[in-house]
């Protein structure tokens, strides 16, 4: 049986958090991170997955009070869980837009090296003034030129990492590029894994391509059947004009899991869930990020607007924007009159993530299916809690898939390619 791969994402700041639930706690002090931690060790998890966030998001010219207050640096935690954890792999976002090769390959190839080859760097890209602000470079990368950046600032990594030879001699680096101009000798030798575990997430045309060229997994949104096998067909497919196999990228969705003692009582639990997730406060916030205007006047159990969206506005600031709010608007119109739904339950039944939901048994099975179908390698589990919120499927639903023989019921290595099956990299001197 084709094996599945798993990942725990801790939730930090996103509306797939439930703050009010008394069983949420903080989402700064470490304790939160190691319990999350070492319950997706003790599930045999493949890795734990954090974000970043560069900025305290704003709405309406004010920090967003929805959201948690900051995040801290995730290869600092990383570090930390490192001497927590034995076996789980620890993967850090981190921006290529605004860091430099050199400083973020050496704190990479560090993690490794203290990790024992469990590091892994989820590349990000950001065209973002907003974001920029903080660092000086308020607009001065174009869009168009975030994706060929990132392929420079990745390739640029690996020549440093691979400027050490796997018997531990050090050599000159040179690399002279369009965004990169370096050169000198680096100062960690080459880590375990040989190069740390690069991971993407991006769906354009851009996106898949860099993930198909550069990366060992891929962090996606297509959670359905359908739309993940042909997600998964796409990606695969463009592989072998680079010269790799299907094998050497683990296509990995982003998904939610609801549990209850029968399918039944996991769809009621389903239910009051998103409706927390989705306040009164967050469905208005949903639907400001759409129409792009105060909106704090209307009634969230009342209709929606019937003024346009503002596709030039700047009222949400540090969130990713919505591509086309036209027809964003057009699709959330069309259902709320088809089912006579208010703001809030338009919101509710617009914007929710792909989740598995129902009994351990229905849960494990189509788990188990999905990845037999070839529509995912695996998934990166997205939790409503922190940090308890990922007890109950390692608990409940993990042995039913050791049963199945669809899951590892042990590590078999060390390191965080051979949890992935991943080849070590040829050394490039």
């Amino acid at each position: 049986m084709k094996q599945m791969h798993l990942a725990a994402h801790f939730p930090g700041v996103n509306s797939t958090t439930v703050w009010t639930d008394p069983r949420s706690r903080s989402q700064i002090d470490f304790s939160s991170f190691e319990h999350l931690a070492r319950t997706a060790e003790r599930g045999r998890f493949d890795f734990f997955f954090l974000a970043e966030g560069l900025r305290l998001r704003e709405h309406n010219g004010r920090i967003h009070d929805l959201d948690v207050v900051g995040r801290p640096e995730s290869l600092t935690v990383l570090s930390a869980l490192a001497a927590v954890t034995d076996r789980l792999g620890l993967a850090a976002t981190v921006n290529a837009t605004f860091n430099e090769p050199y400083e973020l390959a050496r704190r990479l190839a560090t993690l490794d090296h203290i990790s024992a080859g469990r590091a892994a760097w989820n590349v990000v890209t950001s065209s973002d003034a907003f974001t920029g602000e903080n660092f000086r470079r308020g607009g001065y990368l174009d869009r168009a030129d975030r994706y060929s950046r990132a392929a420079e600032f990745v390739a640029t990594a690996r020549e440093l990492w691979d400027s050490w030879t796997p018997d531990g001699t050090s050599r000159p680096f040179a690399h002279s590029g369009p965004q990169f101009d370096i050169a000198g000798e680096f100062t960690v030798p080459r880590s375990p894994q040989g190069h740390p575990v690069v991971i993407q997430a991006g769906d354009s045309g851009e996106g898949r391509e860099f993930a198909a060229s550069t990366a060992d997994v891929i962090f996606t949104r297509h959670g359905t059947l359908e739309a993940g096998r042909t997600f998964y067909a796409d990606v695969k497919g463009r592989l072998a004009k680079y010269g790799r196999q299907p094998e050497d990228l683990k296509i990995m969705p982003g998904v939610t899991v609801v549990l209850g003692d029968t399918d039944a009582e996991a769809q009621h639990n389903a239910v009051e869930i998103r409706t927390q997730q989705v306040s009164p406060q967050n469905a208005i916030l949903a639907l400001e990020q759409v129409w792009g205007r105060d909106l704090s006047a209307y009634d969230p159990d009342g209709p929606l607007p019937d003024i346009d969206p503002d596709p030039g506005s700047s009222l949400v600031q540090g969130r990713v924007r919505v591509a086309d709010p036209l027809a964003v608007a057009a699709r959330w119109r069309a259902l709320s009159e088809a089912k006579g739904l208010s703001i809030r339950r338009t919101v509710i039944e617009s914007t929710a993530r792909q989740s598995f939901i129902g009994s351990p048994e229905t849960v494990a099975a189509e788990l188990a299916r999905f990845v037999a179908a070839d529509a995912a390698d695996g998934f990166i589990l997205v939790p409503h809690l922190t940090p308890g919120g990922l007890d109950g499927f390692v608990d409940q639903v993990v042995p039913l898939l050791q049963e199945r023989g669809a899951f590892r019921s042990e590590y078999s290595g060390s390191t965080l390619r051979s949890h992935l099956g991943l080849a070590e990299p040829v050394w490039k001197g």
